[in-house]
C-alpha cells in the first residue's frame, strides 16, 4: 500500500479511530491492532510476502530469548550467527543471488569461458532491506546486552512490521521503538496535529517535488545520448531533488504518521543539501542507515581508532557496504566508492566533525565561504547521484561525458519553468525551516490559527494542481 494511494486515504483513518476510539483502554489490543494493520499495509503488496517477514521475526524473537537465558559464549555467539545467517542469507538470495551469478559468468567470459549462469525468478520483496536491519539490530543489541529481549511477541512482531515505517524506514532500533509498545499511550491534540503537518509536506515533497522531477529526469536519463551537456546536468539536478523529495518525504509521512498513534521515530533527513562538506552531508542524510553501519560495522572494527591503514580500510568498508546495500549493481558499488573518496580527506585530516551545527545559525544569510563550501558539496553529490540513478556503469561514464561536451554551454533544450520555480520556492522554505525538525514545523501553534489554515488550504491546492497525478508512482527506495 503507497502513502500517496486512495487506498491508504482510507486505511489510516480506519485504523486511528479503532486505535483511539475502540481500542484505548487495552494496551494489548492496541499492540495487536497495530500488528494487524501492519500486515495488511504489508500484505497489500503481495500477501506472499508475509512469510518471510514472519519468518524473520519468529527466529529473531526466539533467538534473542535464548541469547538472554545463556551463559555459555560459544552458544550466544552460535546463536547470533544463526539470526545473522537466516536474515543475511534472505536478503541476499533474494537481493543479490542473480547479481552474484552474473557477475560469476562475467568474469569466466572476460576469461574466454564463457557461462551461462543460473537465475532465481523472484521477485524482490518489498521493504527487506529494512526491516532485515530492524530485527538485526535487536539480537544485536541482546547480544551485547544492552537489551533484554521482550517476552511479549505481540509487541515484537509489531515493532519489526510496524507499518509507517516498515518499508523504507527510518530504520529504527529495538532500544527506541520497542520499549515504547509497553507503555500506555496518550492521545496529545498537539502531537497529533504535528505529525499531520509532517505527513501533509511529506506529500508536497513527493508528489510536487519528487514525482514531477523523476517525469524530467527519467527522459532525460533514459535518452542522454540525445540531449546536450546543459540538459545532461539539468536532468541530474532534477534527479538529485527528485530522490531527495521522494525519500524524505516518505520519512516525514511515516514520522508524521507514528505520532498519529503515539510514537516518535528517529529523525532521517536533516536538510543534507545545505550541508558544508561530505562528512555533514552523511550525518544528514539517511541518517538511520549511516548510524546503523556506524555502529554495528564501523565501530566494531576500530572505526578511526586504528591505524592509518585501517582507517582507510573501515571508511571504504563502510561506504562501499552501504552502496551494495541500495541495489544489486556495481553503479552503487561505484557511488558509494565515490562517496568515501569525498570523506577520506576529511577523516586523515581530522576535519570530519567541522560542521556540525545548522549553517548560518542565528543568521538568515550564509557568508560567502559557508554559500561556497555548500555549492562545492551539493556539486560532488550531483555527480554521486549520476552513478546511483544510472543503468550502469559504461551509462553513466557515457552521460558524464555527455556532461563535459562544449554543449554543456548552450541554453538547455528542456527547462520545465514551472518546475524550476517549484524547486526555488521550496528550497527557499527548506531554508527557512532548516533549524526545525521540518521545514513546515515553522507553522507550530505560536502562528496565528487563521495564517496556519491558508498555509495549509494552500499547499493543498498546490499539490492537487501542480502535483505530479500520472498514477500512483512509488516511492524510490521501495526496490533497496
Amino acid at each position: 500500500m503507497l502513502f500517496n494511494s486512495i487506498e491508504f486515504a482510507f486505511f489510516l483513518p480506519v485504523i486511528f479511530v479503532l486505535y483511539w476510539f475502540v481500542f484505548k483502554r487495552n494496551l494489548r489490543l492496541q499492540n495487536f491492532l497495530i500488528l494487524t494493520a501492519s500486515y495488511v499495509f504489508y500484505g497489500w503488496w503481495d500477501w506472499r510476502f508475509l512469510f518471510l517477514l514472519t519468518f524473520s521475526s519468529v527466529i529473531d524473537y526466539f533467538v534473542a530469548q535464548e541469547l538472554h537465558s545463556s551463559h555459555n559464549e560459544r552458544k550466544r555467539k552460535r546463536l547470533l550467527w544463526l539470526s545473522l545467517c537466516v536474515n543475511l542469507g534472505l536478503l541476499g538470495t533474494f537481493k543479490y543471488f542473480n547479481f552474484f551469478a552474473e557477475s560469476f559468468a562475467d568474469a569466466f567470459t572476460l576469461l574466454g569461458r564463457p557461462l551461462d549462469p543460473v537465475r532465481l525468478n523472484i521477485i524482490l520483496p518489498v521493504g527487506i532491506s529494512f526491516y532485515t536491519f530492524q530485527t538485526l539490530s535487536y539480537t544485536i543489541d541482546v547480544y551485547r546486552q544492552k537489551l533484554t529481549p521482550t517476552k511479549d511477541p505481540v509487541a515484537f512482531f509489531a515493532f519489526v512490521s510496524f507499518f509507517p515505517q516498515l518499508v523504507a524506514g527510518p530504520i529504527e532500533r529495538a532500544t527506541n521503538l520497542l520499549p515504547q509498545f509497553y507503555k500506555k499511550r496518550q492521545f496529545d491534540y498537539s502531537n497529533a496535529v504535528n505529525g499531520l503537518r509532517q505527513i501533509l509536506w511529506g506529500l508536497v515533497k513527493k508528489i510536487v517535488i519528487a514525482d514531477n522531477c523523476a517525469e524530467f529526469a527519467n527522459q532525460i536519463f533514459n535518452s542522454s545520448d540525445q540531449y546536450s551537456g546543459s540538459v545532461l546536468v539539468l536532468g541530474a539536478i532534477f534527479f538529485t531533488f527528485q530522490i531527495y523529495g521522494d525519500f524524505s518525504g516518505y520519512s516525514d509521512i511515516a514520522i508524521g504518521t507514528s505520532r498519529l498513534f503515539g510514537f516518535d521515530l528517529m529523525k532521517n533527513f536533516a536538510f543534507p543539501y545545505f550541508s558544508r562538506d561530505i562528512a555533514e552531508f552523511w550525518r544528514r542524510w539517511h541518517i538511520s542507515l549511516s548510524t546503523w553501519f556506524r555502529d554495528y560495522l564501523y565501530i566494531p572494527l576500530g572505526g578511526s581508532k586504528v591505524s592509518l591503514t585501517k582507517k582507510i580500510r573501515n571508511t571504504f568498508l563502510i561506504f562501499l557496504v552501504s552502496g551494495f546495500w541500495h541495489g544489486a549493481n556495481w553503479t552503487f558499488v561505484f557511488w558509494g566508492a565515490l562517496n568515501a573518496i569525498y570523506f577520506l580527506p576529511l577523516l586523515l585530516l581530522k576535519r570530519n566533525r567541522k560542521n556540525t551545527s545548522i549553517i548560518a545559525e542565528n543568521s538568515m544569510f550564509p557568508s560567502v565561504k559557508e554559500l561556497l563550501s555548500v555549492l562545492f558539496t551539493f556539486g560532488l553529490t550531483v555527480f554521486a547521484w549520476i552513478f546511483f540513478r544510472a543503468e550502469s556503469l559504461s551509462h553513466a561514464f557515457s552521460y558524464i561525458k555527455g556532461i563535459a561536451h562544449r554543449s554543456v554551454f548552450q541554453m538547455p533544450s528542456v527547462f520545465p519553468k514551472v518546475l524550476v520555480v517549484i524547486l526555488v520556492a521550496f528550497i527557499l522554505v527548506e531554508w527557512i525551516g532548516r533549524g526545525r525538525e521540518f521545514a513546515l514545523d515553522l507553522l507550530n501553534e505560536r502562528i496565528n490559527k487563521p495564517l496556519r489554515w491558508t498555509v495549509y488550504l494552500g499547499l493543498l491546492l498546490v499539490i492537487y494542481f501542480l502535483g505530479n497525478h500520472k498514477g500512483e508512482i512509488e516511492f524510490i527506495y521501495f526496490q533497496f
